[in-house]
């Protein structure tokens, strides 16, 4: 402790478990802010997936459809994953199956950017499909 007194350092213990304890004379106040700066360098590199939604009604138009398939598209050359979500409502509950062809017309329309991740399953009055980019070479 005398030795970081007169250099006007720390003592910072880093093996308090050890016998005897491992201790170090630095300067803490600049080791945690070059601590810090490395760790927001890091974050700063990191790419942050978000997961973008495109809903389908059950009876959607061609162009309409082309349409939703170009913005997931755009999505997914971005990085981001793609939530596909058809809403069923009132008698279209009874023609769950038609739903799932749309689904795999969908996924079909962006396989060469995209793989279905989740395949498409009802929950409730909606179903969904999770599709994520395909890794760039």
């Amino acid at each position: 402790m005398k030795v970081a007194i007169e250099k006007n350092l720390d003592l910072v213990k880093i093996a308090p478990q050890a016998v005897p304890p491992v201790c170090r004379i630095m300067d803490y106040g600049k080791y945690r802010f070059e601590r810090a700066k490395r760790e927001k360098e890091a974050k700063k590199n990191q790419k942050v997936i978000e997961i973008k939604e495109v809903r389908l009604s059950l009876n959607i138009d061609t162009n309409d459809f082309n349409t939703k398939v170009n913005h997931a598209v755009k999505f997914l050359k971005g990085g981001n994953k793609v939530k596909v979500s058809v809403r069923f409502r009132g008698r279209e509950m009874a023609h769950s199956q038609m739903g799932t062809v749309l689904m795999q017309r969908f996924a079909d329309a962006v396989a060469e950017v995209g793989t279905v991740e989740k395949q498409p399953k009802m929950e409730g009055r909606s179903m969904t499909m999770f599709i994520s980019a395909k890794p760039v070479k």
